[in-house]
């Protein structure tokens, strides 16, 4: 069950509204999600009970994006858990609310299994419920220390690329605060060079079909004070043409294990045109995003949107009599196409940069590495 409640007034500040968080009221725990359909044009807050409710929001995409589908994930388990509902069934039913994102189904995982040792140690339902709260906030804090060193990184191997400074970044997507326990992937990079006076211009793709670089991206650029510009997705390639891009940083939300790239559809475009005119592109993601399960790009299961998102235009304050309830800029009953991501080949990246390291070039060796360093860490 989810309830929304508008956030107004002027005290209210964008900065203080954190994309997702746990609370405790005395009715019964529940987790508190900033509803991004609903940004820019007002902050509504969807206050979740259970995890019937989170599948609902994260299939809608009020809670979205790579890292912080993973933290939901767990605290959706943790939410069941705490609530007395079935925990095997809202793990199932969470872990596949979105088949790309290979971060929503490792969080269900980790909060699941904490459940489950508890419960195996001899552990009580409520000793098991706070074992799946634990791993669900050591997530949330691990993701936030990751987004962190990602800026760090990024930014590092940025200024080798491309030195000098005075950096003009083109991004895809929305990859900031609002997809992360911390400052985000992509955005936390460029996010850094502006911080450090690095940054000249954050050249932002509108990103069909919801528009998440122009209603979120953009949001954060200028909450963030940076000079940012927004475009439409078709007017990159003028923009790479008239020597405009630096390079371009995009986050991802799943790599195979032979480097191969799903990311927001329109992303494989962007490095065909990044390969041409000899521009970095760079992918920013943690390493719970490279998923050695999938062998390539082939097996990366690419999810397919309603067409109604791409016939229709959607608004929080206007409702038409189209089927997703927008305003109609297509015929009646014109198809659409509308895959939610693309893939990008691995020879078309220049590097990827998690919080264990860059891989470049990347090959399925040198992420094999990478993926055995990080869990020797972690063990």
């Amino acid at each position: 069950m989810a309830d929304q409640h508008a956030q107004t007034g002027e005290n209210s500040r964008l900065t203080e509204i954190p994309a997702i968080r746990w609370e405790e009221p005395p009715e019964g725990p529940v987790l508190v999600l900033l509803d991004q359909t609903r940004l820019p044009a007002e902050e509504v807050e969807l206050v979740c009970t259970d995890a019937s409710a989170l599948v609902e929001a994260i299939r809608s995409l009020a809670v979205r994006g790579a890292p912080l589908l993973g933290i939901a994930g767990a605290y959706g388990v943790a939410l069941a858990a705490a609530r007395g509902f079935d925990v095997e069934d809202a793990a199932a039913a969470l872990a596949g609310a979105r088949p790309t994102a290979v971060n929503l189904a490792v969080g269900v995982r980790r909060a699941h299994a904490a459940y489950r040792a508890e419960l195996g140690k001899g552990g009580d339902d409520r000793q098991a419920a706070e074992a799946a709260l634990a791993a669900a906030r050591r997530l949330h804090r691990e993701d936030a220390e990751a987004s962190a060193r990602m800026a760090e990184l990024g930014l590092a191997l940025l200024d080798e690329l491309v030195p000098g400074g005075g950096h003009r970044i083109l991004t895809h997507c929305n990859t900031g605060s609002l997809v992360s326990g911390g400052e985000g992937t992509a955005f936390a990079v460029a996010l850094a060079a502006h911080r450090a006076g690095r940054l000249r211009r954050l050249w932002v793709d509108e990103t069909r079909p919801l528009l998440q670089g122009a209603r979120l991206t953009a949001y954060e650029a200028a909450r963030s004070g940076m000079a940012y510009t927004l475009l439409t997705d078709n007017a990159a390639g003028s923009l790479f043409a008239a020597g405009e891009v630096d390079a371009v940083l995009i986050g991802a939300d799943r790599i195979a294990a032979d480097g191969s790239v799903a990311n927001k559809v329109g992303s494989y475009p962007l490095a065909v045109l990044a390969r041409y005119h000899h521009v970095p592109f760079i992918v920013v993601a943690p390493v719970t995003t490279v998923d050695p399960d999938t062998p390539d790009g082939a097996a990366i299961e690419v999810e397919q949107r309603p067409g109604f998102e791409v016939t229709e235009i959607t608004s929080p304050q206007v409702t038409m009599a189209g089927a997703g309830g927008g305003i109609p800029v297509a015929p009646l009953g014109t198809q659409a196409y509308n895959p939610a991501f693309d893939v990008t080949p691995p020879e078309l990246v220049t590097a990827i940069v998690t919080e264990k390291g860059a891989v470049s070039p990347v090959t399925a060796e040198a992420l094999a590495e990478l993926c055995d360093r990080s869990r020797q860490v972690t063990i």
